[in-house]
Order: C-alpha cells, then structure tokens, then sequence
C-alpha cells in the first residue's frame, strides 16, 4: 500500500488486479454492454491510479474502487453517446412485422468464461440470475442512481450506508432509491426456473434445439418454445412475442434454403451459439450469436446478437469446410 502511494505502478497493480474482473461484471450490470464495460473499468483504474496518494483507508480498497467505478457509469448512462438502433440488414430474409420496438438496443451479451473468477458476496440474487440478459436488460430501463443502489445492495451486499457514501448521499434516500428500483424491475410471474447450468436436463433442451435448427426443422423448433417467448436482437430493435410470430421470423431464416452449424459457447450464465451460414464453397461464415433464456423443459427467450461480438467469445468469424478457423 505505502509503496503504491508513493507512485509504483506494479504495488498499484498487485493490488487492484484482484477486483479488476468483478469490476467489469459490475460495470457490464450497471451499462449493459461489454465494451462499454471495458471502457469504464479502464477509467476507474486510471482515476484509481491517478488519486491513490488521498486513498486513507477509511473504507476497503474494494469499496473504494466500486465507489469509482459506479460513478463513472453513472457518468456513461447520463451521456448521451449511446449506440443507436440498426436498420435490419439480413440480406435476402424478410422479416415480419415485429411486435414492437424495442429501447435497449446497445446490449451485449457477457462471456462466461470472464465470469469464472467472479466471487464475492450475494444477497438478494443469485449469480446467474443477477448476469442473465433479462436481468440486465431490465437495469437499462430503470434511471441510472436507482441502477446502482439495486446491484449496490441486492447483488453485491453494501450496507445501506456504505452506498450512501459511494454515491455521496444520504441512507434515507438510498433506502428509497432502493425500493422503487424493486418496484421497477418486471415480474416473472408462475414462470418455471431454467435448469442448472451443465445439468442433463439444460443438456437435453441443448441437444434438441441444435437438431432442429442445424437441420431447419420449424416444427421441432416450435416444440420447444413456450407460448410467449420472446425474441429480440440488439442493436436491431425488432422485437417478437408469442409462438406463432417467432415461428414465422425463424421460417424467414431458414428461407431460400439457408442453413446453419451452431457451435456452442455461454452467455450471462445461459447457453449460447455462434451461427454459421453454410455456403457452397464449404466456408461457413459467421451470422451472429444466439442466447437462449430456458424455463423449465423449454425455450422462453431467444436474443440474437451480431457477429460482431463473435471475437470476445473466442469464435472466428468463418468456418473453413474442415472445421478449422
């Protein structure tokens, strides 16, 4: 510690290395996009460096660092520098009307191969719940002070004053703040829990969507969805909900005698595929990334995200006729 207020950067590094990724996971709840994320982490580090020497030590250095970081993305969602809606731009598919459009259309889906080294405490939520892409989506939606005194105080712990403090205010407030953010969040009603993470039966679900969308099967695919699942796909705002209307946007999909090799990764604790449109030269080039949220026995959402964020799950953009990269 002395050594770091003195200016050295390793003794400054040793120290904060250990917060840097549950940093990132908190500033990836509070902003809903991975590389916004990564920017506000690399600010908070830098103003963390920058303003050592007046660190006293009056509260840990973790609840100094995520006093830092929670401002900086209250900073970021102030701003109006957000990323705007895209035109639909698959090309040859016509989709069909979209149940609505919808407002968050910067998100990004979260690796879980980032999330792996997270631990810290939990309280109202667990983990996965509290990095699901409904949770998060949710946050967007909710103003920027009632976001950060909701994953200060249900997700990771902080004492009421302690919070107060972080966002220089006073407790009565962040007991307020707190309780129309609980009020704000959607509810999700009699829906069945998904299936643990890795178990044979978030297996099962797995397997049969893979067969039904590498072979373009609709019926098997309709099978497997619940009567008001939900589909959206950011930073495209087209949203749809409800059975039939998903069915129609997968057969526009599959139109024209397109079809697709998944290959699977993890999302926000939820199972996720890279999506490979075959072509006749054998190349398989990337499309996009698909995010199922599960209830139960099946499928209640599907986000689709661009091929643009293939990379930070480490999947390549193209598939060679042999497999390889």
């Amino acid at each position: 510690m002395d050594r770091a207020r003195a200016g050295d950067g390793d003794a400054f590094r040793e120290l904060t290395e250990p917060h840097r990724r549950e940093l990132q996971v908190h500033c990836y709840r509070m902003l809903g996009s991975l590389q916004d994320a990564e920017d506000a982490l690399q600010d908070t580090l830098l103003a963390a460096w920058q303003g050592f020497g007046g660190f006293e030590g009056r509260a840990s250095l973790r609840t100094w660092l995520y006093r830092i970081a929670t401002n900086r993305c209250l900073n970021a969602r102030r701003s109006a520098g957000r990323r705007q809606a895209k035109e639909w731009d698959v090309p040859h598919v016509e989709p069909p009307e979209p149940t609505r459009l919808g407002e968050v259309v910067w998100l990004e889906p979260f690796p879980d191969a980032l999330l792996e080294s997270v631990v810290g405490p939990e309280a109202r939520y667990e983990q996965t719940e509290a990095i699901s892409l409904a949770f998060v989506t949710a946050l967007q939606v909710l103003p920027p002070r009632q976001v950060a005194v909701l994953i200060l105080r249900d997700v990771l712990g902080f004492h009421a004053g302690e919070v107060a403090d972080m966002l220089d205010s006073s407790v009565e407030s962040v007991k307020s703040a707190l309780k129309r953010a609980r009020a704000g969040l959607p509810r999700t009603g009699d829906r069945e829990p998904p299936p643990a993470s890795g178990s044979p039966s978030e297996d099962a679900i797995v397997a049969k969507f893979v067969r039904a969308w590498e072979s373009a099967d609709l019926d098997a695919l309709v099978a497997l969805l619940t009567d008001d699942v939900f589909m959206s796909m950011p930073p495209m705002p087209f949203e749809y909900e409800g059975r039939d209307v998903v069915a129609r946007f997968c057969a526009a999909i599959f139109g024209a005698g397109r079809r697709f090799d998944l290959v699977p990764t993890r999302a926000n604790g939820q199972p996720a595929f890279g999506a490979y449109l075959r072509a006749p030269s054998g190349i398989r080039h990337g499309t996009g990334l698909y995010v199922l949220t599960l209830a139960g026995d099946r499928i209640c959402a599907m986000t689709r995200f661009e091929n643009t964020v293939l990379p930070s799950f480490g999947l390549p953009r193209s598939l060679s006729p042999s497999g390889t990269r």
